[in-house]
Order: C-alpha cells, then structure tokens, then sequence
C-alpha cells in the first residue's frame, strides 16, 4: 500500500460527501477542531481492542447500540442517564445468561452523521438537499436548514465531549454498581408481559447477587462491582472532521482517531480504493467495517487485508446487515470465506438497517424480522463452527414507538404516538431489554453445543 498520512484519503473518490457552499469557513474550523483536547484516548482504544481480542475467539461478547443519529435538541442529562443505565440492564442480562463478559460499546458521542440514499428530496414542490445528520445540516424544510454548515461540526465537538464526561462519571462513579442494574431490571420483568419467560434468569442473578453479598463480595470493597468500562463509537463519514481529531499517540507515534474510541465504514462508503477505507486503514482504532448483500467474499477478503494488514485480533469487526430475508442465503458464504483464509475478526450482527419498512406513513422495522435475522445470525455461525460474537442495535432509552412488535405488541397504528427519532426507527427501551434476554438464550444455547466437542477434545 502507497504511504498513509492523516490527509491522503483527499486523494481518493469520495461517498456521501456533504457540499459546503463556504469552503473557507470549513477550513477554519478544521483547523480550530485541530487545536482541541481529544475527545477519546489512544490507551483507552487499545484496551477496547484487547477486549474484542478476546471476543473473536468467542471469549465475550460485543454490545454495540445507540441511536440512529444523535440529535442536537435531544442532548441533556437525562437521555444520556436514561441510554446508559438500559445499555447496564442488557449488559447484565447477556453476561449472567450466557457466562460470557460483555464489551459495551456505545453508538453515542459522535454519531451525528448519516448516510442517505439520495443528495435531495423534494417537499411541497421545491427540493432541498437531504438531512445528512446535526453535524452537517438541520432537518427543518427550508434552504437554509438544508446548506451544510461547518460550524456545526464545533457544537458536535462540544456536546460529544459533554455526553464522554457523563458517561465516564455514570461508568466509574457508582452508577453501574450491578446490584443497581440488576434492581432496574427486574422493575422490566415485572411489567413486562412476558414477564414469566424472564423470571428464571431474573431470579438466577437474584441468588448470585446475594451469595456474593454472604461471602463479603459488596461493591464498596470490590470496586469491579460498582465500575465498568464503556466505549464509544460512530460512523467515520465526515472525514474533514474525522481527520481534524487524528492525533498522534505520544507513546506509540502511532495515529489515532480521538473522535471515539471505535469507528466504523457503512455498506455505502467501503469502496476499497476510495476515501473512507484510505482514512481509516492509518488510524490505529478498532474498526467496524459494514456488510450487505451487494458485498462479495473475495471483496471482503481484500478490504480485511486493506484494513488489517496484519491480522491483529480485535482490530476488526465485521457487521453483517443483510435483513431477515437475505441474511441466511448471504451470510454463510463469507463467513466460509473469512475462515477459510484464518482472518481473526469479530463477527457482530446489524439486524436493524435491512429491516426497515413503511407502515403508516412512517419508516419502521418489526421486532420479529429483527429477531429473525438474530436467529438466523446465530444459526450460521453454529453451522459454520465460528463465533457469533456481537449484535449491534439502533436503540434508544426513552419509550418510543418507533418500531412495530416486541411483548408490548406495538402496532402500525401506535406509531404516531411517540415516533422520536429524526433519522431511522430505534427500539425503545422495553425492546431492547427483551432483545438483550432472547440473545443471552441464544448465548446460552450456542455454548451448551459447544461443550460436548470442548469435552471431547479433552
């Protein structure tokens, strides 16, 4: 590969490149983001990526979710207090349903930009350019809203940098002590309808929780109890502000993105020798790299090879999100491919973007099409004898009605009520936690076949 600099992804085509009227603006404020504190550190994303080490070798498991597109309007303390303790909540049903530990990673922080299909739209006959995200332009309908402005990529700066303090303060000031997260479930098992399902594990995290406490394991002593690690992550698609954020790590020399702790390249913009492959292929960070049905193995092959060159465990993530009807006749031919060739990625699980439907006037996605890519998820990995190793969900903490289905059996006609979200439909928080107890039976299910080959063996 050619010599890698923080710029030279401005050689290369690039995808969903927003177009600033003001390209001298643009340039001071990269220059002004360049002069900032980084938001995240190069220790923190290298011990990110041991962790997902060690999920690629099926010894944990990766949760990854959080909103579509955050919004600026929606930024207080409470939806991030909110995001985060149902964020706790799945990450304890998965760890104590399936024995595995959980690397929470959150779509949080910097998630500020969308892809989209198509440049404009039209409403009420004039045509505007699409609503790319709060980072580069409004929602409203009118002209002005529409023109990507670069100043706004300093208010995502701030409040990524607001929402990283919380966050921090939430993971390793008290809030995530697991008999807090462990209380706050069970209030969801007992309203939920299904509640009797989840009784069993409810009540096995009960015992556990109480046998720790009889043996003097309290979390005022054993501050793992009381801590955790939580990681942040976006989507690397505005690369002007991406860049402004590389730094260079003084113990290493090595370049970082201190935009987030993970990043990752959509289905729409991994075009191997164009610009968002180029950047993220210098940085150091673990990445995610997005895979559709319009991707090919041996095209994937070459993309892992761009992006990881040396086969580091936990550098890469693979995504797949082909939608429940695709995911089981595309899913197994590159996982063949990836193992054939001993490629050591983590394989995690987008059961949210090919899903997406309209019903009612809105964009929605139904809670059993996204099980059923789970499922299926899970199935091929089982079949292929490698590790399903993360599921990646657009969710959020508030009650929305966004997304049809889930024991509350949200229907087409409720999604008028609470429909939130300014980009795609996200599961609420009741949904999300129920996703969190299917997969951890999956978890459990999928080691339980696994013993008799380890027992074998020995």
């Amino acid at each position: 590969m050619p010599a890698w600099t923080p710029d030279s992804w401005r050689g290369k085509p690039i995808q969903q490149a927003p177009v600033y009227p003001d390209l001298g603006a643009l340039g001071d404020v990269e220059r002004q983001l360049g002069g900032f504190p980084p938001l995240v550190f190069a220790g923190e994303a290298r011990k990110l990526k041991r962790t997902l080490a060690k999920v690629s070798m099926g010894e944990g498991f990766l949760l990854q979710g959080g909103d579509c597109a955050e919004s600026f309007a929606e930024h207080s303390a409470d939806n991030i207090r909110d995001f985060f303790r149902v964020f706790l909540q799945m990450a304890v049903v998965l760890t104590f349903g399936a024995a595995l530990p959980v690397v929470k990673v959150g779509r949080v922080a910097g998630q500020f930009a969308k892809p989209r299909t198509n440049p404009t739209e039209t409403f009420e006959g004039m045509e505007l350019p699409i609503y790319r995200g709060d980072i580069i332009n409004d929602s409203g309908y009118s002209l002005k809203s529409r023109t990507p402005d670069p100043t706004r990529q300093l208010e995502a700066y701030r409040q990524s940098a607001a929402t990283l303090n919380l966050l921090r303060a939430f993971a390793w000031g008290g809030y995530a002590n697991l008999a807090n997260a462990h209380r706050w479930m069970l209030g969801f098992v007992n309203d939920s309808p299904q509640s009797g399902r989840y009784q069993e594990l409810a009540d096995r995290i009960t015992e556990t929780l109480g046998f720790m406490r009889a043996i003097g394991l309290d979390a005022e002593e054993h501050q793992e109890l009381s801590r955790t690690d939580f990681y942040t992550s976006h989507e690397a698609l505005l690369l002007g502000y991406e860049q402004s954020l590389t730094r260079v790590d003084s113990t290493s020399g090595d370049h970082y993105a201190t935009s987030g702790h993970m990043i990752w390249i959509g289905d729409r913009t991994r075009q191997f020798d164009h610009a968002h492959v180029e950047y993220c292929r210098g940085v150091k960070n673990p990445l995610g790299l997005k895979c559709g049905p319009s991707i090919k193995p041996d095209d994937l092959l070459r993309l892992i090879d761009i992006l990881n060159p040396s086969n580091e465990a936990g550098r890469l993530t693979l995504i797949a999100r082909f939608g429940s009807e695709k995911v089981g006749d595309g899913l197994p031919a590159l996982v063949r491919a990836v193992k054939r060739e001993g490629r050591a990625v983590v394989w995690s699980c987008d059961p949210m973007h090919g899903n997406t439907i309209s019903a009612g006037g809105f964009k929605t996605r139904p809670f059993d099409r996204i099980m059923s890519e789970i499922r299926t998820f899970f199935a091929v990995h089982q079949a292929e004898g490698t590790y399903a190793g993360g599921v990646h969900l657009e969710m959020t903490g508030k009650n929305v009605t966004e997304c049809t289905g889930g024991a509350r059996a949200i229907s087409e006609g409720d999604l008028s009520s609470r429909y939130h979200t300014f980009c795609d439909p996200r599961l609420n928080a009741e949904q999300a936690i129920e996703v969190a107890f299917l997969i951890a039976q999956l978890l459990k299910d999928e080691r339980g076949h696994a013993l008799p080959k380890e027992a074998a063996a020995e």
